[in-house]
């Protein structure tokens, strides 16, 4: 309602509407109320711009405004889910009532940055975990980490179209102890160059690679 308000759009005007879930909706502006708008839903649309492999992030949680960055850009560049990683180096450390709010928050921003790029599946931000936690409960499937380890693997090299999460860590990167649980758990290292990329830079390139 606030955008159609923003806007200045009248009665008769056309608009397109999306729930989140795939395709969406051709609507008509029938009323402007001062703090809502009445519309005539259309005919569904199954239009999907999605890309081509559905990446996972299991990303280090960073610190002040640098997460609301990398939520609203990943989404831009089609990640499928996020889920914020709480990693033994980052700032932010997160429990009860401030970690509710700030995945609504971050929820939010994936649906913001989901309007404005015209994408029509909205992201799912998940409940921050450690990693502990996340390797207790995730389901098999292929798994990269970002590392800067001896003996990575190019991200070039990395082809193919099936699902896979990718764990980056915080600003200060993830603990040896951490890395080793990764690799043992299956999760492949790879980098993306010579260049150290930020904590909240290297998930997306990682994204740019895959949707390209």
């Amino acid at each position: 309602a606030r955008h159609v308000q923003v806007l200045r759009l009248q009665p008769g005007d056309v608009i397109t509407l999306f729930n989140g879930e795939g395709g969406e909706f051709d609507a008509t502006v029938t009323r402007m109320g001062r703090s809502d708008v009445e519309v005539e839903v259309g005919a569904h649309r199954p239009v999907e711009r999605e890309a081509a492999r559905a990446v996972h992030l299991l990303a280090g949680i960073t610190a002040n405004d640098r997460m609301d960055w990398l939520v609203e850009k990943a989404t831009e560049l089609g990640v499928a889910s996020i889920t914020p990683l709480v990693a033994e180096r980052s700032v932010l450390k997160l429990k009860g009532e401030r970690a509710d709010k700030k995945l609504a928050h971050w929820q939010g921003v994936a649906v913001a940055a989901a309007e404005q790029c015209g994408r029509n599946r909205v992201p799912t931000v998940y409940a921050a975990v450690t990693l502990k936690e996340w390797l207790a409960q995730a389901e098999p499937g292929e798994r990269w980490v970002l590392s800067l380890s001896e003996g990575t693997q190019a991200l070039s090299s990395k082809t193919g179209s099936a699902p896979v999460t990718v764990l980056s860590g915080p600003e200060g990167g993830l603990s040896p102890s951490e890395e080793a649980n990764a690799l043992a758990a299956g999760f492949v290292p790879v980098t993306l160059g010579p260049r150290v990329l930020r904590a909240e830079t290297a998930p997306l390139a990682v994204l740019a690679v895959c949707s390209a």
